[in-house]
């Protein structure tokens, strides 16, 4: 039976079985190969699958998933009848079914409905405990009533926290982690910032009330240390740079207390990717060296690659141009290597359209913005067109680097198309930039075409 809206798919959440999602995306990928289809399927679009945000596929993973599961019709893998999708509901449900705040997480998704109990799941005051926790991290329904959870209950109220944390509460974290940047992925860091501060406090308490076991106890501290690093992010994305340098930071101590090299290496990239944006780069080389450093044995090319490329963007802010051409050399050979089972669930957003974004980046902070706009203007294209918040963010640097570039209509063109996007987009970040993008085509204002963007942006 179709999924109703907005309720979990729980058919394709069966069918997904044993696999992760990031492992489950990458046999959707394949498949489409196999029949000559493209999709950019990753482990945020499985979540929006399995939440039910997704009430029906396109038509190009409509072909896969029915190439995936033969004999099978788009009804039993748990999707709506498109025609039920159509028009006015299927425009509500693009532009989010959440409110205009949310979206990095879609609604919790059925995964962690079926997590493991925990070892003291004999007690019913204990049961009961564990299920106030996982309805507080993972509301169904509408990202509306997510949003609202992660500002109200999720986990606030620590006479509800167990003696001592099970597999469920190791499952909610990871979920959080998981809703978190489902949602900033669709609408940006700004209002979510505030509302995700409450599960960080919680999984810290998990970890202070410690575990039934010693490898729940590793999920926390990775859930955790991943929940700082999100949080963080937020912080980031929404301007409060600070806020997010605590975050890291407390990530980075959780990954050194556990000796988790992964977690250690994502809290690096992060740094080096604030301390860039904080006008640092000599500290972004730094961290980006030191991410590199703890990420060598965990065998994911694709998180060394993104390594080079935060490094690449600190040389390119000290203005050494061979070294940047160097780490961007390091970027484009590791990348090549193609995806690895060992690469992080987190990493599913870097594909080649964030390596050409970051790489338009370093090529703007070394004054060449022609090459740069044509850096951005791929990543613009190469974008899923789901991502709206990266969407806007390449489409930002694109308007940018053409005002640079002495194109200021196809500026202002680019312009228009931000100011579409940020009406479903929060970030502070991709407003700073338009603003600046605004600054620098004031003197082409006689334009028609800049004028009339100009015009909507002080409107906007």
């Amino acid at each position: 039976m179709a999924a109703s809206p907005h309720s979990p798919n729980s058919p394709f959440r069966r069918l997904r079985g044993q696999h992760s999602p990031a492992e489950f995306a990458a046999m959707v990928r394949r498949a489409a190969k196999e029949i000559g289809e493209t999709v950019s399927c990753d482990a945020r679009y499985i979540g929006r699958v399995e939440s039910g945000e997704i009430r029906c596929p396109n038509y190009a993973y409509e072909r896969v998933f029915l190439h995936m599961f033969p004999g099978r019709t788009l009804a039993d893998l748990g999707f709506s009848p498109r025609e039920t999708v159509r028009g006015r509901l299927a425009q509500r449900e693009q532009v989010s079914s959440f409110s205009p705040f949310t979206r990095r997480t879609a609604p919790a998704s059925a995964p962690c409905a079926s997590a493991a109990p925990s070892a003291s799941s004999s007690s019913a005051s204990r049961s009961r405990e564990s299920d106030v926790l996982r309805r507080a991290f993972m509301a169904g329904g509408s990202a509306t009533v997510a949003a609202a959870t992660l500002s109200l209950t999720l986990l606030g109220d620590t006479r509800r926290l167990p003696h001592r944390a099970g597999e469920s509460e190791a499952a909610a974290v990871e979920e959080a982690v998981r809703q978190i940047r489902l949602l900033d992925d669709r609408h940006g860091a700004d209002a979510l910032y505030r509302r995700a501060a409450e599960p960080l406090r919680t999984a810290y308490a998990l970890l202070d009330a410690g575990a039934t076991r010693q490898s729940t106890e590793d999920r926390l501290h990775a859930g955790a240390g991943e929940l700082a690093i999100s949080v963080g992010w937020l912080a980031h994305d929404s301007g409060r740079f600070d806020d997010a340098r605590s975050h890291y930071a407390e990530a980075l101590a959780t990954a050194r207390v556990s000796g988790d090299d992964a977690l250690e290496a994502h809290a690096f990239s992060n740094m080096a990717f604030l301390a860039r944006d904080c006008g640092r780069p000599r500290e972004s080389v730094r961290a980006a060296q030191a991410g590199r450093r703890a990420a060598r044995s965990l065998g994911s090319p694709r998180l060394l690659s993104l390594l080079a490329l935060r490094e690449a963007g600190g040389w390119a802010g000290l203005a050494d141009r061979k070294a940047c051409e160097e780490a961007l050399t390091r970027a484009h050979t590791e990348f090549s290597r193609g995806e690895a089972g060992a690469d992080p669930e987190w990493m599913s957003f870097f594909g080649e359209a964030e390596l050409e974004s970051l790489e338009s980046r370093c090529w703007a902070a070394l004054g060449e913005h022609a090459r740069a706009a044509r850096h951005a203007r791929r990543a613009a294209d190469l974008q899923d067109p789901h991502f709206a918040r990266n969407v806007a963010l390449y489409t930002a640097e694109l308007a940018d680097n053409l005002a640079h570039a002495g194109a200021p209509d196809e500026a202002a063109w680019a312009g228009g198309r931000v100011l579409e996007l940020l009406n479903e987009v929060q970030s502070t970040r991709i407003q700073s930039m338009l603003a600046a993008t605004v600054r620098t085509l004031i003197p082409h204002q006689r334009s028609p075409r800049v004028g009339a963007f100009l015009t909507r942006h002080a409107s906007a």
